[in-house]
């Protein structure tokens, strides 16, 4: 291999992986989000259903 091209490599595979490497981050952030604000959700319906049997 001739140094240009390796020097070609060396700046472009950083150009590649850096966003695609952030945008998995920010998908697996927002998964996480959801699945966090469904389980808080599911909490609170069922502690709703609870207080609401009690009242009764």
């Amino acid at each position: 291999m001739q140094w240009e091209f390796i020097v070609a490599l060396v700046i472009a595979i950083p150009l590649i992986l850096f966003p695609a490497a952030f945008v998995w981050y920010l998908n697996v952030g927002g998964l996480f989000t959801a699945m966090k604000e469904a389980r808080e959700k599911r909490a609170r319906a069922k502690q709703l259903g609870r207080t609401v049997k009690a009242e009764k």
